[in-house]
C-alpha cells in the first residue's frame, strides 16, 4: 500500500541510486546516460525520502546528481534554446499557475513545483547530454540493452505470478490477474504503463536495422525485449501502442506522400463524426484486444470531459468523480492535463507536440544527412505517434515519464541541427 508523506525506501534502492549518482558524476560524458536510465527505470517510482514534507523520489535525486555534474563540469554550455524548449517551459509554468489557482494552497504550489522539477530537470538534462546523432544512437542502444533484463524479469513474473521488484516496495508481490490472464508490470506502477514503455520504444529499435552491420543486433535484442514487455502486460492499450508504432515506422516508404495520408485521416474522422449516431470518440468503446478491456470507460470519460467543459476550461477541476460512475479514474493523458491545468495548459501541450513534428520535419529536410539518420529521425516520429495513441488509454504517472521526456529531448536536439552549406558547383 502506498503511504503518503512518509519515507518509503529500501536500502538496495537507495544504494543503487547513490551508486548511479556517483557514476553520473565520475563517468565520461557519453556514459552518464546509462546509470541514469538504469536507476530511473528499475527503481519503482514510489521509493522516496520525505524531508520536511518534501518528497525526494529516487528520480529527483538522480536528476540532482545529473545537474550537479553539468554545473561542475560546465557541460550545459553551448545549449541553444529552440521553440520546443520554450514551449516545454511555458507549458510547465502554466501548469503550475493553473493548479495553484485551482486549489488555492501552498501545498498545491509545492506539488506542482515537484512535478515540474521532474519534467524540466529530466528534459534539459538529456538536452545537455545528448547533442548529436552519435549520442542519440548511444542513448537508444542503452535503452535497448536495459530492456533485456526488464523483459526477462517480466517473463519470470508471467511464469510464476510473482513480481521480483516487490522486494523494493511500491509494487505488488503478486501479479494482477484479469480474465485469467496475468498482467505483468515489473518495476512500473501498472501493467499498462509497463507495456506502454516497451511498445513505445519499438520503432527506435527497428531503426537500428538500417544504422550499420554492427547495429543490427540492437534491432533484434531491443525489438524482442519490447515485444515481450508489451505482451506480458496483457493489456489492450500497450498492444495498440505497439501496433501504432509499427504502423508509423512502416510508412517510411510513403514519406513523400504523408500530406495525403494526414489529410485523409482528418477527412475520415470528420466523416465518421458526421455520419455516426454517436460522436467519433465513441470508437474508444470498441477498442479491445484482450479480454477485460475497459474501452467503454475511456469513451465515457472523454465524453463527460467534453460535456463538462464549463467546469474545467479555466484552470481545471478538483474532482471528476461526480461526472459519472468510476470517473475519478482518469485514464487519458489529455483529460488529465485539462483537468489539472485547464484549456490553456491543454492547448500548450498540443502545441508542444506540433513543435516536435516540426522539429523532425526540419531534420528530414537537412542537406547531406545520410539515409540511415533520416530513418532514425522517422523512427522518433513513429515513437511519438505511439505515445499519442497510448495517451487515449492511460495517463502517465510513474517512471514512464523518463522514456517520454528522453524522446522529447532527443527530438528537440534534432531541431537544433543546422543545414549544411552547399558548395558552389
Amino acid at each position: 500500500m502506498l503511504l503518503y508523506d512518509q519515507t518509503v525506501i529500501h536500502l538496495v534502492a537507495l544504494g543503487v541510486t547513490l551508486l548511479a549518482g556517483m557514476l553520473m558524476l565520475l563517468l565520461p560524458k557519453r556514459y552518464v546516460i546509462v546509470p541514469f536510465i538504469v536507476a530511473s527505470i528499475f527503481i519503482p517510482i514510489q521509493q522516496r525520502i520525505v524531508i520536511a514534507s518534501l518528497d525526494f523520489f529516487m528520480l529527483r535525486i538522480l536528476i540532482l546528481f545529473g545537474w550537479a555534474r553539468l554545473v561542475l563540469r560546465s557541460e550545459y554550455y553551448g545549449l541553444r534554446f529552440n521553440a520546443l524548449d520554450k514551449a516545454m517551459i511555458l507549458w510547465t509554468i502554466t501548469g503550475i499557475i493553473s493548479y495553484t489557482f485551482l486549489w488555492g494552497t501552498s501545498q498545491a504550489f509545492i506539488n506542482r513545483l515537484g512535478g515540474s522539477f521532474d519534467i524540466l530537470g529530466c528534459y534539459f538534462l538529456i538536452r545537455c547530454l545528448v547533442r548529436d546523432f552519435h549520442e542519440i544512437r548511444y542513448t537508444l542502444k542503452a535503452l535497448a540493452i536495459i530492456c533485456v533484463p526488464l523483459a526477462m524479469v517480466m517473463l519470470i513474473e508471467k511464469a510464476t505470478g510473482r513480481n521480483a521488484f516487490a522486494v523494493f516496495g511500491g509494487v505488488s508481490e503478486f501479479t494482477i490477474i484479469r480474465d485469467g490472464r496475468l498482467r505483468c508490470q515489473g518495476a512500473f506502477a501498472h501493467p499498462i504503463l509497463a507495456g506502454t514503455f516497451g511498445a513505445s520504444l519499438l520503432p527506435l529499435f527497428l531503426a537500428f536495422w538500417w544504422q550499420g552491420k554492427g547495429d543490427k543486433m540492437f534491432a533484434l535484442i531491443g525489438g524482442l525485449a519490447v515485444t515481450i514487455i508489451t505482451f506480458t502486460s496483457s493489456s489492450s492499450g500497450p498492444i495498440m501502442t505497439y501496433a501504432a508504432g509499427l504502423a508509423g515506422f512502416s510508412l517510411w516508404p510513403l514519406r513523400h506522400n504523408m500530406y495525403l495520408i494526414r489529410w485523409g485521416m482528418v477527412y475520415l474522422v470528420i466523416a465518421l463524426h458526421l455520419f455516426m449516431q454517436a460522436p467519433v470518440w465513441a470508437l474508444l468503446a470498441r477498442v479491445t484486444v484482450v479480454g477485460g478491456s475497459t474501452g467503454y470507460h475511456r469513451y465515457y470519460l472523454f465524453d463527460e470531459f467534453i460535456k463538462h467543459f464549463n467546469e474545467w476550461w479555466l484552470w481545471g477541476v478538483k474532482s471528476t468523480a461526480h461526472w459519472g460512475y468510476h470517473l475519478f479514474d482518469i485514464t487519458n493523458q489529455f483529460v488529465r492535463i485539462g483537468v489539472d491545468g485547464g484549456l490553456i495548459t491543454l492547448i500548450l501541450f498540443v502545441v508542444l507536440i506540433v513543435f516536435c513534428y516540426k522539429s523532425l520535419a526540419q531534420g528530414l529536410r537537412f542537406s547531406g544527412i545520410p539515409r540511415q539518420e533520416r530513418i532514425l529521425i522517422w523512427a522518433l516520429g513513429a515513437s511519438l505517434f505511439a505515445h499519442l495513441v497510448s495517451f487515449w488509454g492511460v495517463s502517465y504517472f510513474d517512471q514512464i515519464i523518463v522514456a517520454l521526456y528522453i524522446l522529447l529531448a532527443i527530438i528537440s536536439t534534432i531541431g537544433n541541427f543546422r543545414k549544411p552549406k552547399l558548395k558552389n558547383v
